[in-house]
């Protein structure tokens, strides 16, 4: 319709989200401060917190500031109307707290949908309102999703790591029930904020995009984490770069830092992620730190001429205000900011394909081969599966530490055993490497041919995780399916050669059903090109079967020819699969596998899974292993697997 609603008169998605750009464009926004700090003037009392519906109610009330939205809704929109007179762009709701688990410790569970929608009710008649005095100064409601009081990446229990006080589905499900109350109350986009662990903001992300499919709409998605203190790092480990490639699967409109620190000690990591964030950026400080009385003395002025600061400096779109902040110092951020230039939205970059786990992993064009660990694998050590099996799992967490030591890059978990609930294995193990600094910092390949089961892991990593693998081999449906789902979750995918008529070994078949995956990942799943990973297959050479002595240099061939047709993706591949043949001699495996890499490395080959620390040097085969060893790869003669056989002989055991 011509005034931006739709016949139902909810706000037209469509237009909200030009009106934004539009005005990001053109200025800096700014956006409300401290709900709390403007409900504590008012002085309320446990009467005042129940009102006349919640009298009887069994449990203390006070302090429970999301209630007030029914018991004392005047309140909540005179503060909305105060911090618009203040000059704010944008308000948040009143539902930081309002999902059905926060809300549990008041015994008012049930109310978590009421709370959200009259909540945004209240907001949106607000800045309606003041739309509508100031038409030159639109005004717009955030939906504010705060990150409960439970984490899903830290156990609570300081006698058990991998213990959660909350689950991955209870959370999501109570963050899809607060969506649904945001989106029926009408607000135009939504902030999930001070984010202290990125897995409790993946299940509200998971949530969010159910509850827009649900609905048929994609509401604008502000997202802010909160330093909580100068390490530089969320209370659950994360750098800030780990956080952003962690949650830029969502494609927000903005992404800021919020809460924790006052703006003097945020100005770091606000630069940091100002350089590398590829949506708008936005800040709200507390008004410095608290005092030893818990209150905050950062008056109005040093306020805005710190956020003056960050303007100048190019590193914000939008400003506004956390813990200690009022009125006032919203409206000296307004004057202070005013005229300032918004940090200019970032052109899209040649890319580049980035995991995470406490820390980045950038794989760049020229970066060296990534090395996966493959000892943290059931179905590939047999000291790993009976540590596992005896539920031995800290023993089998020093098999990962000593990988991570030995050079992987990334850990590939795998717990595909008859014997194990492997989906219940995954995720006791993720949740326990997840408190050993050494491992988490790296990004973990969730591997495994049951889906539940990678699902299972995909609940338990808050850093951007790989997860091998999916294919063609139960048709287009399947694997878009399974794609999406993998999105939806923020991880990167391992693509193997196989359709629906079975595994790829020749070159053709290789570059052919890649190129296929790829149109349907890009085209289809809103897959990013750089979160592809394609295994080519790499099957066992010189076992005795003519059609197999190829395989090698087929896989090292179709290198080139899959990155040409396919810009953008990754090859990796399972390289102990290749010397098979010769499980039981170490010598004669290890010479294969450097051998193969070496040539494989230098044809484009990005990644591999391999035992970290066990790869000799190429250069220090001996010349007789490595020429038979090269024969085998290349299929240069045709005797090459009885030299190879009878050679193996004199060097086993070494």
């Amino acid at each position: 319709m011509a005034d931006g609603t739709t016949p139902t008169g909810r706000p037209d998605v469509a237009t909200t989200r030009a009106r934004l750009e539009a005005l990001l464009r053109l200025r800096i926004l700014v956006m409300d401060g401290a709900m709390g700090t403007m409900v504590q003037r008012h002085t309320l009392d446990e009467v005042a917190f129940r009102g006349e519906r919640f009298a009887g109610h069994a449990k203390d009330l006070r302090g429970n500031n999301d209630l007030l939205v029914l018991t004392q809704p005047d309140v909540i929109t005179g503060i909305h109307h105060a911090y618009l007179a203040a000059g704010s762009d944008i308000i948040e709701t009143n539902t930081f707290s309002s999902t059905a688990i926060a809300q549990a410790d008041y015994g008012l569970e049930s109310l978590a949908y009421e709370l959200n929608v009259e909540a945004a009710r209240l907001a949106m008649e607000a800045a309606a309102a003041w739309s509508k005095r100031t038409p030159e100064r639109p005004r717009f409601v955030a939906g504010a999703i705060g990150p409960t009081n439970r984490t899903l990446s830290i156990s609570p229990d300081v006698n058990d790591p991998t213990f959660r006080a909350c689950t991955f589905e209870a959370l999501r499900t109570a963050y899809a029930e607060q969506v649904r109350g945001l989106v029926d109350g009408g607000c135009d986009l939504l902030l999930v904020e001070t984010i202290f662990d990125t897995l409790n903001a993946k299940a509200a992300l998971v949530a969010i995009q159910e509850v827009f499919d649900e609905r048929g709409i994609e509401l604008p998605l502000m997202i802010s984490v909160t330093i909580t203190d100068r390490s530089g790092r969320t209370l659950s480990g994360q750098t800030i770069d780990a956080f952003y490639v962690a949650i830029a699967h969502a494609q927000p409109l903005s992404v800021g830092i919020n809460c924790a620190l006052g703006a003097r000690d945020m100005r770091p990591y606000l630069a940091e992620l100002s350089d590398i964030a590829e949506c708008y950026v936005s800040s709200y400080p507390n008004a410095g730190l608290p005092n030893a009385f818990g209150e905050y003395d950062e008056q109005p002025d040093q306020t805005g001429a710190l956020l003056r600061d960050f303007a100048d400096s190019g590193f914000v779109n939008i400003l506004g205000g956390c813990c200690g902040t009022t009125p006032d110092h919203i409206s000296a951020v307004v004057r202070a900011v005013d005229g300032v230039a918004p940090r200019p939205l970032p052109s899209r970059s040649a890319g580049a394909s980035r995991l995470s786990g406490l820390e980045v992993l950038t794989v760049r064009d020229d970066s060296n081969f990534l090395m996966v660990g493959e000892r943290t694998n059931v179905t590939g050590s047999a000291r790993f599966a009976r540590l596992v099996k005896s539920d031995d799992f800290t023993t089998a967490t020093e098999v990962a530490v000593d990988q991570v030591r030995g050079g992987a890059n990334l850990i590939d978990v795998n717990m595909d055993e008859a014997l194990l609930d492997s989906e219940q294995s995954m995720t006791h193990f993720l949740n326990l490497i997840a408190t050993e600094p050494e491992v988490a910092r790296v990004p973990v390949m969730i591997d495994s041919s049951k889906w539940s089961v990678i699902e299972a892991g995909l609940k338990c990593v808050q850093g951007k995780a790989v997860v091998n693998s999916i294919s063609l081999k139960e048709g287009e449906a399947d694997f878009l399916d399974k794609a999406r789902t993998l999105r939806r979750y923020g991880a990167a995918a391992v693509v193997m050669a196989f359709d629906e008529t079975g595994q790829a070994d020749t070159i053709e078949r290789k570059v052919s059903i890649c190129r296929r995956a790829y149109t349907l990942l890009t085209q289809r799943a809103g897959f990013d090109p750089h979160d592809i990973i394609f295994d080519p297959n790499i099957l066992a050479i010189a076992t005795g079967l003519e059609e197999h002595n190829d395989y090698a240099v087929n896989f090292i061939e179709a290198i080139g020819a899959i990155k040409k047709s396919c810009p953008g993706v990754l090859i990796s591949g399972g390289v102990s699969n290749l010397s098979f043949s010769f499980r039981g001699n170490n010598v004669v495996r290890e010479a294969i596998h450097s051998a193969f890499l070496y040539h494989a490395i230098k044809a484009g080959m990005d990644m591999g899974i391999v035992n970290a620390g066990q790869l000799v040097v190429y250069e220090d085969i001996a010349p007789e292993l490595l020429t038979r060893v090269e024969d085998i790869i290349f299929n240069r003669r045709p005797d090459a697997t009885e030299r190879m056989v009878e050679f193996a002989e004199t060097v086993k055991g070494e």
